[in-house]
């Protein structure tokens, strides 16, 4: 009977998995904000290389 007791006081497992939730939301809002700012910047990158004029070969 003491060892569930002391079980049920046992508050490290929930702090862990408290952390792993809090590391796993920042993932996602990582990942979401990376996807984003890579579309921005595929966007960006092809209306730079659309503009830009093709170079002359030689020196």
């Amino acid at each position: 009977m003491t060892f569930f007791k002391s079980l049920a006081h046992d508050e490290q497992g929930a702090t862990a998995i408290e952390y792993g939730l809090i590391a796993a939301l920042i993932a996602v809002a990582a990942i979401t904000a990376m996807s984003a700012l890579g579309s921005t910047l595929d966007g960006t990158f092809s209306n730079v290389s659309s503009k830009m004029q093709p170079g002359t070969t030689g020196a």
